[in-house]
């Protein structure tokens, strides 16, 4: 694709991260983050579509599609400008919507998940489309507003918008923050799976001095969990840790001492490694239970529903184009890691190879959150890098 526009100014990561941050945009509400996000895209060239979905009992979800280039290859970026709440705001040492830069560092809620990020990839972009008379494919934005609430009206469905109209990618980076300590310590090339547990145990209410005119469902309960008590339910396998489990609440509602309850009830939350699908994993959650209740019987339910299902992206050209570049900016070659919680890239997976590469992550979701400007901009290089090695690539090849 010849580029027609005059060459625009250089822009300015850390300036469109602050103002990325001034719009107070708690998920799911956008105030007016995707607007700003838009109007620097197009003065890059980018063609922008604002996509709102809803579905019954959520709340309406502005996102945003942009993209610069007709043909392939396609070189998607994914990220979100939805934010986590403030917590007490008295707790921060600064507006937490304020952007300020304080000895070199940015403060605010979404400087480091993931406002900053996508301003790095927006200078990214303009920076490589700004050294080229042609662009040798195509560049494409998927921002979401709900990445931080229920993922329901996002990623997921921009996919689907994006498939009917038989638009395709090629490679995905999502922006999230991944790296422990240092930028250039880490990228992500899988996650984990997520499934929630909802047990409910059904007995007889009676007085406690009569047992045996009752059936005390709490008994069994701690029975059935037993299987779970044990933090890692296998030993992980190549690229991933040991699939772990949470008991998150025990509820009876019991107010008295000297009566069994009618029911017991116990949430848990298991993340899981591609040795396990969701299915496998009820499976063996109900074989388990039913020998949990033993032999005198007794009645439960337990009602599953998971968030996404473990996935890798197999290391490969991807995976070392990425090392590659954040080697060459930052002098860190990064560990290939699937750690930590689940993100959008769940739903990536499915259409394209997909990595996450963004911040530090120490204060994300925190009082305080902040980053450092320099990793801003040379996360803007690193960007501009993987972009350059990505179009090489395919130029090589053809």
């Amino acid at each position: 694709m010849a580029l027609q526009d005059p060459t625009p100014g250089a822009l300015d990561p850390v300036a469109l991260a602050q103002a990325l941050i001034r719009c107070p945009s708690v998920t799911p509400a956008d105030e007016g983050a995707l607007d700003v996000l838009g109007r620097a895209l197009e003065g890059i060239g980018f063609t922008c579509q604002r996509l709102r979905f809803e579905a019954e009992g959520t709340p309406p979800v502005d996102n945003l599609y942009a993209r610069i280039g007709t043909e392939g290859p396609v070189f998607c970026y994914a990220g979100h400008t939805d934010v986590v709440p403030v917590g007490d705001a008295a707790a921060w040492s600064i507006d937490p919507f304020a952007a300020e830069i304080h000895d070199g560092v940015l403060y605010g809620r979404g400087a480091v998940d993931m406002k900053s990020s996508i301003a790095s990839f927006a200078a990214a972009a303009q920076a490589f489309i700004a050294k080229r008379d042609s662009l040798p494919g195509s560049i494409v934005l998927l921002i979401t507003g709900d990445e931080e609430g229920p993922a329901i009206n996002g990623t997921k469905k921009v996919l689907d918008w994006m498939a009917a109209r038989g638009e395709t990618i090629d490679a995905c980076v999502v922006g999230e923050p991944t790296n422990p300590t240092k930028l250039g310590e880490m990228v992500k090339i899988g996650r984990r799976g997520s499934l929630t547990g909802r047990l409910t145990v059904y007995g007889a209410q009676g007085h406690v001095a009569y047992p045996h005119l009752a059936d005390n469902p709490i008994h069994r309960l701690v029975r059935m969990l037993a299987p779970l008590s044990k933090t890692y339910i296998d030993e992980g396998s190549d690229y991933f840790q040991p699939s772990s489990v949470q008991v998150t609440t025990i509820d009876v509602g019991n107010l008295a001492n000297n009566v069994v309850p009618a029911q017991a009830k116990a949430v848990f939350n298991i993340r899981f490694n591609d040795l396990w699908t969701s299915a496998k994993l009820e499976a063996w959650l109900r074989q388990a239970f039913d020998e949990g209740l033993g032999t005198d019987g007794g009645r439960y339910e337990l009602a599953c529903s998971t968030s996404g299902e473990s996935f890798l992206t197999e290391p490969g050209w991807f995976s070392d184009l990425l090392q590659d570049a954040v080697e060459k900016v930052t002098g860190r070659r990064p560990e290939l890691s699937t750690t930590g919680g689940t993100s959008d890239a769940r739903f990536i997976r499915a259409v394209a190879p997909v990595a996450e590469f963004g911040l530090v992550g120490q204060t994300m979701h925190k009082v305080d959150e902040r980053v450092a400007v320099e990793d801003i901009r040379k996360l803007a290089e690193i960007y501009e890098t993987v972009l350059t090695a990505f179009f090489a690539r395919n130029s090589a090849r053809t």
